[in-house]
C-alpha cells in the first residue's frame, strides 16, 4: 500500500516537470572540473605519466587528465575530512597510488587508465593522526617494484614517525614505530634500495635541528643503524634535500643540507658510517629537490642570483655543480623562475627553466639536456605568448621530459596560473585550457540579456539626402524577402521556438541577446583566485573573463574574496545590465580593506573606465572602505544604492552621489538589521537602525535598539535573510471556502546555531525589528556537528539535519526534512495584514504555524526555492543531495497540512494527499538525471520570462544548470499541439463563411419580401 501511495505521490510531481532523454544536453548542461592543483608539495603537484597528467587539487580530488586535449580521463573525490597528502605513480606498473587522512592514515591505489580502486588499506586510526605544518609534512609513500618477480611494495611513511611495508594486496608485511614517537626526531623523506630502507628527518635540539637518519631492514623492518648527523640547520625543510641515484640494481643515497651557506653532503650507507662532504669557495642561499631527486640531481641557488644544477654521482660518491644558470635572480626585467626536471625518452635528464620576460612581454621556456655519460650539458629556449593579463602569474611549471627532443617542436608544459586556470603548451602553442577556478566559485549570479534589435549603423542620419535615406532603406529591406518566407514557414508549420528547444544563439554572429522565453542570461560568477566570469547560461561557455586586481597590495601581494554580487542595472537601463562585486582584499601584511569592482555585465568592461584600455589590463577596484565590512545590502530603489557597514558601523555608500545620499536618507527609518556581536562567554544577536550623529561621525552609524543572548557557548553559524520575491497571492483558500492568509512579514531573518555542550544545532526565525523568536527548534547535532541546510522564503521555512537518536518506539536514524508554513492570526480567516502592519504591533507574533517532518533518503549539501516572475506557480525546493545528484521536491509533498488519515472531500479539493513519513527516491524528480554533480555549495534560481519557468544554477565542484517549470509549462502550448490543423481549420471556415454569406443574404432579402 505504501508503495502504491508514493507512486501516486510522485505521479503527482513529474507531472509539474520530468525530464525526458531527448531534452538532455539541451534544456541542461553540465561542467565537470577537479579544481585548482596543489603545487605547494612535490607530493601533490602536478605530473605527466605518459599521455596523462596526474594531480591532487585544492578539492581534495585526485584526477588523471588527458595531456591531449585536457578531459577528465577520470577523478576520485574524497570526503572533506579525508584530505589528499600525498600519490605517487609508476613507470613499470600502471597505477595512481595515494595516501589521505589525518597523518596519511589511509592508503588507496587506482588503475591508471580507468580510476578503478584496486585497494584501500587503513594504517592508522584517523584520530591518532599527528598534525604538522605544513600538513603532509611527515607523510611520503613510496612504491618499489620488483620486475623479476612481477610484485610491487609500497611503503609509506605516516605521522612521521612510522613506517609500514605493505605488498601489492594491501597486506601489511611489517611496521616499524619511531621509539620516540615523534616528539624529538620527524621524519620526511623515505628511500629504500632491495636490502635497506633509509629514514631521514629533522632531529630537535636547542638552538638549531640536526639531520637524523635510521636504517631498516626492507625484509623484516628491524632496526640496522640511528644516528644523528651533526648539523646546524635553522630552517626547517627548506634546507635540506635528500637523492638517490641508482646504477644496475644498486641505489646509493645521499642527504645535502645548508650549513650557514655551506651546501653539505653525506652518502647513506646501511650502518650510516659515512663521512661529511662539503663544497667549499661557493655560498648558497638555498636549495631545493625540482623532481630529479631520485636521479641524483637538485637545485642549489647561490647567495647572487645563480642557480647551479647539483649532481650526486654514486660511483665517486661526490657533489658537483653540472650547469650553471647564472641570469635566474629575479629583477625588473624577469620575474622569479620556474625550474623543474624530468627524463627523457633514453633516461637522461632534462631541466625546464621557466620565467616571465618584461623586456618580450612573454614567457622565456629553456631547456637543458644533460649527458651524464659524456659529462657535458647544453642549453636551448624559446619564447611562447603566456597571457598574463588573462591568467595570472605562472604559479607551478610540470614537464614533460620524455616529450624533449633535437627540437622544441613537441616539447610540452603544464602551468598553474594564480588564477587557477591550467594549461598546456606544446613549444609555443597551446593546446588547451581549463578555468578550474570555476571550481571555487564565491558568489553568482543571473543577469538578463538584452532583446536583438537592429542597430542603427548611420551616424548621420538626418544630414542624408532623398538618394543616399533611398539607397539605406533599400539595403536595410535586403532581408525583407528571407524574413515574409521564414514567417510564412513558422506559420504553416507552427516550427516556433518551445520550452524544450536550445536557448543558445543560432546565428553567425553570437550576439549577446535573449531567446524568445528569456532562458538565455549570464550567470556572472567570481572565484576565491582573483577572477571574475562571465558564462552563458544556454551553454556553459565562458563569455569573458577578468582578472581583479589587488592594486596597491600587489606590491606585498595579497588575494581577493569575494563576498556579495548585486545587478545594479538591468536591461530596462539605458546603461545596459552592470554588476557590483563586493570583496575583501586581505594583503599578505595582515591589512584586509574592501574593493569594489563595477563590471559590464555583457562584456566584463570595468563601468569606471571612461576609455576602455586595448589590451584589457586587469580590473582595479573602488577601495571602498578601509578595513573589513560587517554588513552589505542593495536598497530596493531605482538608483540601487550599495550600503556597506565597516568595522565602526559607519554607513558608506556605493555610488557615493547626492542622489543616493538623498535615497538613502529617505529609507533610513525603514532599515533593520541584526549583526552578531561576540561577547565573552556568551553570543548575542543585536538589532540595528541607522542615526546621523555628527559628534561621532560624519556618515550614518548603526546603533543597537534590541539584544537577544543566546545560551553560553551557542555559535552563529549563519544568518540567511527571506527570500524576497513577488508575492502572487496572500492566502490559501481552503476546501470549506474559509482562507488562511500567510504571515508575510518582510523583516524576517533565519539564524542558524550549533551548541557543542549539548550537541545540538538551533534554528531561529527572528522579527529583526525588535528582536521577536517567531520560531525555535533544536534538533540533533551528529557527531557533535552541526550541517543543517535551511531555506526561508514567503511564509514558508524549510530545513534538514540528521537526527542520530532514538527519540521513542519506532524511530531510526535517518536524515529529516521540517516543513514549517506561517500564518496569520489563530486560524482560517483571521487576518491582520502582516505585511503592512508595524512590526512594534503586538499583532506581530499573533501567528500560526503548521510543522511536519519527513523522513529523506539522503543528506543535502544545499537547499534554495524556485523563483518566478510573478510568484505565481506554485514554489519547489531544489536540493543537491550526497549523492551528487540535484533533486526537486515538489511543494505538495512537503505540505505540512497533509492529513494523517485519508483526505476528506474538502481536503482533496486542496489536493491535499495522505501523509507518509517517508519521501519518496523517484528518479523522474532528479533534475541532473545521469550528470555526476559533486560537493555542491550552493543552488542559485531565477525568473524567466515565461511565469511557468524557473532557471537554476548549481555550483560546488561542478557545475550545472537546468531550467524547471514547478506547476507545468501552462503559458506555452505543447509540442505536440497541432498548428498545421488549426491553420486548415480556421482557413476551412473563413471558406466557409465566404460561401455562405451570399446565401445567407439573398434567404434574408427573400424572408422580406413574403413578411
Amino acid at each position: 500500500m505504501r508503495c502504491l501511495r508514493q507512486l501516486f505521490l510522485v505521479s503527482l510531481g513529474v507531472t509539474a516537470w520530468a525530464l525526458h532523454e531527448s531534452d538532455v544536453g539541451v534544456v541542461d548542461w553540465n561542467t565537470k572540473l577537479i579544481g585548482v592543483p596543489l603545487h605547494g608539495s612535490p607530493h601533490t603537484a602536478p605530473v605527466f605519466h605518459g599521455d596523462y597528467v596526474l594531480t591532487a587539487t585544492s578539492n581534495n580530488v585526485l584526477a588523471a587528465l588527458n595531456a591531449t586535449d585536457g578531459s577528465i580521463v577520470w577523478r576520485s573525490i574524497y570526503d572533506a575530512e579525508d584530505l589528499i597528502m600525498a600519490f605517487t605513480h609508476h613507470d613499470n606498473i600502471p597505477g595512481v597510488s595515494s595516501l589521505s587522512g589525518p597523518g596519511g592514515s589511509t592508503l588507496r591505489t587506482y588503475d591508471l587508465e580507468t580510476g578503478h580502486l584496486i585497494l584501500e588499506k587503513q594504517l592508522h586510526n584517523p584520530v591518532d593522526g599527528r598534525l604538522h605544518e605544513p600538513q603532509n609534512l611527515g607523510i611520503s609513500l613510496l612504491r618499489s617494484t620488483d620486475i623479476s618477480l612481477n610484485s610491487t611494495t609500497y611503503f609509506a611513511l605516516t605521522n612521521g614517525d612510522s613506517v609500514t611495508r605493505l605488498d601489492e594486496t594491501g597486506d601489511i608485511l611489517w611496521t616499524w614505530k619511531s621509539p620516540d614517537q615523534g616528539s624529538l626526531v620527524l621524519y620526511s623523506h623515505i628511500i629504500a634500495d632491495p636490502s635497506t630502507v633509509y629514514l631521514v628527518g629533522f632531529a630537535k635540539s636547542f638552538a638549531s635541528y640536526t639531520l637524523h637518519v635510521t636504517t631498516l631492514s626492507v625484509t623484516t623492518g628491524e632496526l640496522i643503524a640511528s644516528v644523528n648527523i651533526p648539523a646546524n640547520i635553522k630552517d626547517e625543510q627548506s634546507k635540506f634535500v635528500a637523492v638517490s641515484s641508482q646504477i644496475g640494481s644498486t641505489i646509493t643515497a645521499c642527504v645535502n643540507w645548508l650549513e650557514g651557506s655551506t651546501l653539505k653532503a653525506a652518502v647513506l650507507t646501511p650502518d650510516l658510517k659515512g663521512q661529511i662532504m662539503a663544497l667549499p669557495g661557493v655560498k648558497y642561499d638555498r636549495i631545493s629537490d625540482f623532481g630529479l631527486s631520485t636521479n641524483g640531481q637538485f637545485l642549489a641557488i647561490k647567495e647572487g642570483g645563480a642557480a647551479h644544477v647539483m649532481h650526486f654521482d654514486p660511483q665517486a660518491s661526490s657533489l658537483r655543480p653540472i650547469w650553471e644558470f647564472g641570469d635566474a635572480a629575479p629583477s625588473q626585467a624577469q620575474s622569479d623562475s620556474h625550474f623543474v626536471g624530468g627524463l627523457s625518452r633514453d633516461g637522461q635528464p632534462r631541466v625546464a627553466r621557466i620565467y616571465w620576460s618584461n623586456v618580450h612581454n612573454k614567457a622565456i621556456h629553456q631547456t637543458l639536456a644533460i649527458h651524464l655519460s659524456e659529462d657535458k650539458a647544453s642549453a636551448s629556449g624559446f619564447a611562447f605568448p603566456f597571457q598574463t593579463l588573462d591568467h595570472g602569474v605562472i604559479r607551478h611549471v610540470a614537464f614533460d621530459g620524455s616529450s624533449t627532443g633535437e627540437t622544441h617542436e613537441n616539447t610540452r608544459t603544464l602551468l598553474t596560473t594564480t588564477t587557477g586556470s591550467i594549461q598546456l603548451w606544446q613549444h609555443d602553442k597551446m593546446q588547451w585550457v581549463r578555468e578550474e577556478a570555476l571550481a571555487s566559485i564565491q558568489v553568482a549570479e543571473f543577469v538578463e540579456l538584452p532583446e536583438k534589435k537592429v542597430v542603427m549603423s548611420h551616424a548621420a542620419v538626418d544630414e542624408e539626402g532623398y538618394f543616399e535615406r533611398l539607397q539605406r532603406q533599400l539595403s536595410d529591406a535586403k532581408n525583407l524577402p528571407q524574413y515574409l518566407a521564414n514567417f510564412a514557414r513558422r506559420f504553416a508549420t507552427g516550427s516556433y521556438a518551445t520550452v524544450t528547444t536550445s536557448a543558445a544563439s543560432s546565428s553567425d554572429e553570437d550576439t549577446l541577446t535573449r531567446d524568445a522565453f528569456g532562458f538565455r542570461q549570464i550567470i556572472v560568477a567570481a572565484t576565491s583566485y582573483g577572477k571574475i566570469f562571465g558564462i552563458d547560461s544556454s551553454d556553459g561557455r565562458v563569455l569573458w573573463s577578468r582578472v581583479l586586481g589587488l592594486g596597491w597590495a600587489a606590491k606585498v601581494g595579497g588575494a581577493i574574496i569575494p563576498t556579495k554580487i548585486f545587478v545594479t542595472r538591468t536591461v530596462s537601463d539605458p546603461e545596459g545590465p552592470q554588476i557590483v562585486l563586493v570583496t575583501q582584499r586581505r594583503a599578505d601584511n595582515s591589512l584586509v580593506d574592501t574593493v569594489l569592482f563595477h563590471v559590464n555585465a555583457l562584456t566584463g568592461d570595468d563601468v569606471r573606465e571612461e576609455h576602455q584600455s586595448i589590451p584589457r589590463t586587469a580590473l582595479e577596484g573602488l577601495d571602498a572602505v578601509m578595513g573589513p565590512l560587517v554588513d552589505v545590502f542593495m536598497l530596493p530603489s531605482e538608483n540601487r544604492t550599495i550600503v556597506m557597514l565597516d568595522e565602526y558601523l559607519q554607513a558608506r555608500l556605493y555610488p557615493d552621489t547626492p542622489s543616493a545620499q538623498a535615497e538613502f536618507e529617505s529609507f533610513v527609518p525603514s532599515i533593520h538589521l541584526a549583526l552578531r556581536a561576540d561577547v565573552p562567554g556568551q553570543r548575542q544577536i543585536l538589532g540595528h537602525q541607522l542615526g546621523l550623529n555628527f559628534e561621532l561621525s560624519q556618515f550614518y552609524v548603526a546603533y543597537p535598539t534590541w539584544t537577544l543572548s543566546l545560551p553560553p557557548k551557542e555559535e552563529i553559524r549563519a544568518m540567511i535573510p527571506n527570500t524576497r520575491g513577488p508575492i502572487a497571492s496572500i492566502g490559501k483558500v481552503l476546501g470549506n471556502r474559509m482562507t488562511l492568509y500567510k504571515y508575510l512579514n518582510p523583516h524576517l531573518t533565519l539564524v542558524l546555531t550549533s551548541f557543542p555542550p549539548s550537541s545540538t544545532c538551533g534554528i531561529y526565525v527572528l522579527d529583526v525589528v525588535k528582536g521577536s523568536v517567531i520560531y525555535h527548534a533544536s534538533v540533533p547535532a551528529a557527531g557533535g556537528v552541526c550541517d543543517t541546510q535551511a531555506t526561508l522564503t514567503e511564509n514558508w521555512l524549510v530545513y534538514h539535519y540528521f537526527d542520530d537518536e532514538f527519540s521513542g518506539t519506532g524511530q531510526s536514524k535517518g536524515y529529516r526534512v521540517v516543513s514549517v508554513e506561517f500564518y496569520e492570526g489563530d486560524g482560517p480567516d483571521d487576518k491582520t495584514k502582516s505585511s503592512e502592519l508595524s512590526s512594534y504591533s503586538n499583532k506581530t507574533l499573533h501567528i500560526n504555524a503548521y510543522e511536519q517532518s519527513f523522513i529523506m533518503p539522503h543528506g543535502i549539501t544545499a537547499i534554495s526555492p524556485t523563483s518566478t516572475k510573478f510568484g505565481v506557480s506554485t514554489k519547489d525546493i531544489i536540493v543537491a543531495n550526497r549523492k551528487n545528484s540535484i533533486q526537486s521536491i515538489p511543494r505538495r509533498l512537503l505540505n505540512p497540512r497533509r492529513p494523517k488519515h485519508k483526505p476528506t472531500s474538502e481536503e482533496q479539493e486542496e489536493m491535499l494527499v495522505q501523509y507518509d513519513a517517508v519521501l519518496p527516491d523517484d528518479a523522474r524528480l532528479v533534475l541532473s538525471h545521469n550528470y555526476e554533480v559533486a560537493n555542491v555549495r550552493r543552488i542559485v534560481t531565477s525568473p524567466s520570462l515565461l511565469e511557468s519557468t524557473s532557471l537554476v544554477f548549481v555550483y560546488g565542484l561542478d557545475l550545472f544548470f537546468t531550467r524547471i517549470a514547478p506547476s507545468g509549462t501552462f503559458d506555452v502550448l505543447s509540442e505536440n499541439f497541432n498548428k498545421v490543423q488549426l491553420v486548415l481549420t480556421v482557413a476551412g471556415l473563413g471558406i466557409a463563411i465566404m460561401v455562405t454569406k451570399p446565401m445567407v443574404r439573398r434567404k434574408r432579402l427573400r424572408e422580406r419580401w413574403y413578411q
